[in-house]
């Protein structure tokens, strides 16, 4: 046998380092992972909004005996969920303790980065002679990432008498599809001679619509009223219906696994549908609760958590201070102490280090695709300015839970100092006095139209969210 030197046996025991998860893992834990990652691309593939992420989620929640919350809520249900205006959903379950010790809360952001039709979009370029909606981005995108790529509508319009059409237009192999057309290289001297944040102007997403005119010589816009024509005879609206409209672009392409091995993912909106999806099935999945869990989808994270759907609103606070009254508490004198009381994973995605960026990660603190879920301490930008910073003893008992469970984790932090920034709902949930920390699935190409996870980390996502529901604070 040979004899382990000194050396390496106090580096065995001192020293930290990220490890793989394919190296670590069993085979039966490898092919769950794999099993896994196709159950979470069908759901990515058809969670094309914030809308339809919450309507799937209702969907497979309705299939797992959970009912809509009301303060007089059935005991007999596996549990509840409620949603807000189709854009966020909050879902629970009880505990082996009542809510008066708090909850364990898992949220996450269903909205991505994207790019909107305008209230008023279509028009006809008089010099093209073209059809085209004009938009207005959403979040933080590069435009020049969705330049000549497949593009798809969703959304919904609402009539003058209040029904509802859905729009989806783009997914089907028999559908057409839209794009942003862009410039040739041969007229484009003048172009890339910008800095590439400017080389496409906001203005210049113009998303090409149709091209054929409407044959009557006594109207104008013959191209545009054709294409007002054939909205109305499949969807029924007018070009004023577009008013109360809300109707996204999407990439128009399926998610695809990645990589010779097919380890990796690469699909749109991942950020951060890959830790809803995660943060759903761990709920369902948990075999009891230590404490009342709660799974909460925001909105509007990508554009600073505003308006009634983002974490900023009382939406959760309500929905839990019914909860307390359902059990027989009164809210009006504990809510601020079960909030207090209350232990919260910020489900956000993080930056892995990019093998054609290397430069603006600082290598040891940085996550590593495919070495499991990543907690994050602290975001923010300079000196961690605008940033929830999760305490030690947090962190310390995440160690302890993930260590003693075999989930898969790593720490790291987004980018070297002074590079960027970034910012996730953590610091919102904090501000009501709960244990705050993020905890998510490291991605390449974030807020890309194709962005790259880790099988491997994906599933480790979805067991660290499950220990931490069924075993924190026990």
């Amino acid at each position: 046998m040979v004899k382990t030197s000194k050396g390496k046996e106090l580096k065995d025991k001192l020293s930290y380092s990220k490890k793989t998860f394919w190296s670590i893992a069993e085979k039966h834990e490898q092919e769950k992972a794999f099993v896994f990652a196709d159950e979470y691309a069908a759901y990515l593939d058809e969670a094309r909004t914030e809308r339809l992420s919450v309507l799937l989620a209702e969907d497979i929640l309705k299939a797992k005996n959970y009912v809509p919350f009301k303060t007089d809520a059935s005991t007999d249900a596996a549990g509840y969920y409620r949603i807000n205006r189709d854009k966020n959903i909050a879902i629970f379950r009880t505990g082996m303790k009542d809510i008066s010790h708090g909850c364990n809360l898992i949220v996450s952001h269903v909205d991505v980065p994207r790019v909107d039709l305008k209230q008023v979009p279509l028009t006809e370029e008089s010099t093209s002679k073209l059809a085209i909606m004009l938009t207005h981005y959403y979040g933080g995108i590069r435009k020049y990432q969705w330049m000549a790529i497949p593009l798809a509508l969703h959304g919904v319009v609402i009539k003058e008498d209040g029904t509802k059409i859905i729009i989806s237009i783009g997914e089907d192999d028999s559908d057409p599809v839209f794009t942003f057309a862009d410039l040739l290289p041969h007229l484009a001297k003048d172009q890339n001679n910008k800095k590439l944040s400017e080389a496409i102007d906001a203005d210049k997403l113009q998303l090409l619509f149709g091209s054929i005119p409407f044959e009557d010589a006594e109207v104008s816009d013959k191209i545009k009223l054709n294409c007002l024509n054939i909205l109305h005879e499949k969807f029924g609206i007018t070009e004023e219906d577009f008013i109360s409209a809300e109707i996204e672009i999407t990439p128009a392409f399926s998610s695809r696994d990645v990589g010779i091995d097919s380890s990796m993912i690469g699909g749109y909106g991942q950020d951060d549908r890959v830790c809803a999806y995660t943060s759903l099935r761990a709920i369902l999945d948990a075999e009891h609760c230590e404490l009342p869990s709660i799974v909460f989808f925001a909105d509007k994270e990508e554009i600073g958590s505003e308006g009634n759907t983002g974490a900023k609103s009382d939406f959760i606070l309500d929905f839990i201070a019914d909860i307390i009254d359902h059990q027989k508490f009164d809210s009006s004198k504990i809510l601020r102490k079960v909030l207090m009381n209350t232990n919260i994973l910020s489900g956000d995605v993080t930056a892995a280090i990019n093998p054609s960026f290397t430069n603006v990660h600082e290598k040891q603190n940085a996550p590593i695709l495919g070495h499991g879920v990543c907690l994050t301490k602290f975001t923010g930008s300079r000196g961690k300015s605008s940033s929830n910073d999760a305490h030690p003893e947090f962190i310390a008992r995440l160690r302890t839970l993930f260590n003693s469970n075999k989930v898969n984790w790593q720490v790291g932090e987004l980018g070297k100092v002074d590079v960027g920034s970034a910012g996730t709902i953590a610091k919102f949930m904090a501000e009501h006095g709960a244990e705050v920390i993020d905890c998510g699935t490291p991605l390449l190409a974030m807020h890309s139209p194709f962005e790259i996870s880790s099988k491997g980390d994906v599933y480790s996502t979805y067991r660290a969210y499950k220990v931490f529901l069924e075993k924190y604070g026990g």
